[in-house]
Order: structure tokens, then sequence, then C-alpha cells
């Protein structure tokens, strides 16, 4: 066993459009979304040890230790290829949780990626990826490690170039419920899709934003004061809400005047995971 702790980046995603196509008929909805890729980060500190055990070092609240999906994914890739090795897990949470930023789905991929090169298994993406997606929809995206055209229920993957750009943030203080959201009666499933050659700036809109607004008046509050800036839109399924502008000193500027009860934070486009070239 090694007594050290590797860092490793887990950056936030927003939808900069997302539209719900149709439903299958397990349940799960069709979906069409351009995922952008930003350098706000969740950490995960990873031990790797050689008792084979999976080790969660901090207590979460609200998250019992079989429902952690970096728990989850370690345990999986571990399964997957027969490893004897184990873990010892710290998380360093910079991102709001379920605030439609991707950070659960972003920590469980970094594990998978992290995991693969610390255990020396040189897993192929493409296998790491059908592994990401059996803990959930948003995962591949995040080892697949680019800004994406995405279809299906999210696992369907266009590599799409996207300009340089900075992003205001701001997470109103609730807890939007992806579930319901996804089952309420008032969302619409309907959209058209559209090839990826339609995507310009400004594209789309997203279809649970008047859903949430409705449920969540702090969402709609949001929403609607980074509005008066530009075309402000919810990401995921909230409760976080984004504004695209060109330059850091433009976003700095709309983010110094925020309400003080917002919450938030300013941060620039990746191009690509700093994982990325963790899988071939």
């Amino acid at each position: 066993m090694t007594d050290q702790f590797h860092a490793f980046p887990a950056p936030a995603k927003v939808n900069l459009f997302l539209h719900i196509t149709g439903r299958r008929a397990d349940g799960y909805h069709l979906l069409q979304s351009v995922f952008r890729l930003i350098d706000k980060s969740d950490v995960l500190h990873l031990r790797p040890t050689d008792d084979g055990v999976i080790r969660r070092m901090q207590d979460i609240p609200g998250v019992p230790e079989e429902n952690d999906l970096c728990v989850r994914a370690a345990r999986l890739l571990q399964k997957h290829s027969d490893c004897r090795q184990g873990v010892d897990i710290r998380l360093e949470k910079n991102l709001p949780m379920g605030g439609g930023l991707g950070g659960g789905s972003s920590d469980a991929a970094t594990v998978l990626l992290a995991l693969n090169r610390l255990w020396n298994l040189d897993l192929p993406r493409e296998e790491l990826l059908a592994l990401g997606l059996q803990l959930g929809a948003d995962v591949p995206i995040f080892i697949f490690g680019k800004n994406a055209w995405a279809e299906g229920i999210g696992e369907q993957l266009q590599s799409i170039s996207l300009p340089d750009a900075w992003y205001v943030v701001l997470t109103p203080d609730v807890h939007v419920s992806t579930a319901e959201i996804f089952s309420s009666q008032e969302l619409t499933r309907d959209t058209i899709t559209a090839k990826m050659a339609a995507f310009f700036k400004g594209y789309g809109h997203n279809d649970l934003e008047p859903v949430v607004c409705r449920h969540y008046p702090a969402v709609e509050s949001c929403l609607a004061w980074l509005k008066k800036f530009g075309d402000a839109r919810m990401s995921g399924s909230g409760a976080s809400v984004f504004l695209e502008v060109e330059s850091e000193a433009e976003a700095q500027r709309i983010f110094a005047l925020k309400p003080e009860n917002f919450c938030g934070f300013v941060a620039q486009g990746l191009d690509k995971h700093p994982l990325h070239d963790f899988a071939d």
C-alpha cells in the first residue's frame, strides 16, 4: 500500500440546449443536447491499495456509501476487470449536488478514468463508456472527454467544436428532483429532432426549464435576473442556470453584480476533459 493520495479533477458540464424528443418503453427519455465541459471541478483524491478493499474516507450527509457513485464506480471497475487492488477515496466537493452540472456523474467518470491508470488496467475508452452508462446516463460524456452533440438518452456522442467562451453560473439554494421533473405531466416530449449541422450559438432551448421554473420559484428568480444580461439558460434539470459570454472580464463584471443571496462562480469552457488521455 502507498501512503500517497493522487488528486484528479472532475469537471462540470453545462447543457447549451436540451430538447426532449421522445420516451422509450423503459421510461428513459430520448434527448438531443450539446454538452459543454467547463473548468470548475470537484477533486477526487485516490490512494491505491493492495488489499482489494474500496474505502470511502469520509461521510457525505444524505449519501450512504452503497449509493455513492464514486464507490459504485470503483466496485464496478474492480469487478469488471477482475482487479485485486483496492482504493481509498476522498472527495473534495466544489460543485453543487443536484445542480444540473453533472457533478456526481463526473465524479464517477473520474474514478473510472483514474483507476484505469492507477490500477494499470489499460481498458479502452469504449469499454469505460459502457461501464459508465451502467452508472448513469450523464457519466459517458465525461469519459468521452470532449464537448459533444448528444442523442439517445445522452450516451450517443459526437465530438463538436465550440468557440472559446466563459460562463456565469448561478445555483439557487434548492434541490431539484430530476425524477420529478422528468415524470411531470407538464413536460413536453415531442421536440422535433435536428441534425448536428443545425447547431449554432444560441440554438434551441431547455425543455425542462419551464417546468422547473413553475415548481421552483428560486430557479425562476435566478434565471430572470441573469436573462437581463443575455440568453441565460438552465443546465440539465436544474437548479443551476448559466450565461455564456466571450471574455473573463465580462463574466466577472456580471458576476460581481449578482444579488448577495445568489451563489455561483465564473468558469471557462474546456475543449477536452483534463483526463481525456487516460484512455485510448
